[in-house]
């Protein structure tokens, strides 16, 4: 979901971010990656990097790459590179990583005490900061400091901590329920862990995460590694040659 920042974009000489940049949603899918192996690579004492070594650190290949931070209206210095510690700051900036976005989480079962304890959370900019269910048995038990709250509480919580991002961690026979008390109170970014599809606001946007549908999409890959090498003249597994991770 594109959004106007307040305030200036970052400047530098020859690298700065548009007013917004309108990018295609496979490029906004592949910048958390860039930005991964970014800090990676920063944390490593690298000052600069190639094209060929950041999509390289990032699983893509390097015309993609390139053709993804034009987006962004970096080109890096021919012989050069990319400056790591700039194409992180246009990343973080394009990400709206430049401020701290409150999360809560709605649903604590096993899937949802995980992520509540989740580190990466915090240190790319996101902070949980309250905890929902409505099981009675569930209220006040404390994961990780914060309380857990019912889930009627959810519209004045939202107000009082800014909430900008909902996880919702129910079984999928709760989901639609908690979406719409989330767009209620008016949270329009969702995260949705439950296997089934959600029905919004044409204004919220949703991003669904299911571990099972991963799974069925790697046996796809499986069988046909399996059948190809069942064929006549079928390639080996170990003959194919590397190829970029499915999905990328």
């Amino acid at each position: 979901m594109s959004q106007q920042r307040h305030g200036s974009s970052p400047a530098n000489g020859s690298g700065s971010v548009p007013a917004f940049p309108d990018l295609p949603e496979a490029t906004i899918a592949r910048l958390p990656e860039y930005l991964r192996a970014l800090h990676n690579l920063g944390e490593g004492g690298a000052d600069t990097i190639s094209s060929e070594g950041l999509a390289a650190a990032a699983g893509v290949n390097s015309a993609k790459l390139r053709k993804d931070l034009s987006h962004l209206g970096s080109y890096g210095t021919r012989g050069v590179g990319y400056d790591v510690a700039l194409l992180i700051e246009q990343i973080e900036y394009v990400l709206g990583l430049d401020q701290r976005r409150a999360v809560c989480l709605v649903g604590v079962g096993n899937l949802g005490h995980a992520l509540a304890g989740y580190d990466g959370f915090a240190s790319r900019g996101f902070k949980i900061v309250a905890l929902f269910d409505a099981d009675p048995a569930k209220i006040g038990e404390v994961i990780h400091g914060l309380a857990v709250r019912h889930i009627d509480e959810l519209g004045q919580v939202a107000v009082e901590e800014s909430i900008a991002i909902g996880v919702i961690a129910t079984p999928a026979g709760a989901a639609q329920a908690v979406a719409d008390d989330l767009v209620a109170a008016g949270v329009t970014s969702i995260l949705n862990f439950a296997p089934c599809v959600l029905s919004v606001p044409a204004n919220v946007d949703v991003r669904k995460v299911d571990l099972a549908i991963e799974l069925q999409i790697l046996s796809f890959h499986e069988h046909r590694k399996a059948t190809l090498t069942a064929l006549p003249g079928g390639r080996s597994a170990t003959g194919a040659g590397n190829q970029e991770a499915v999905g990328s």
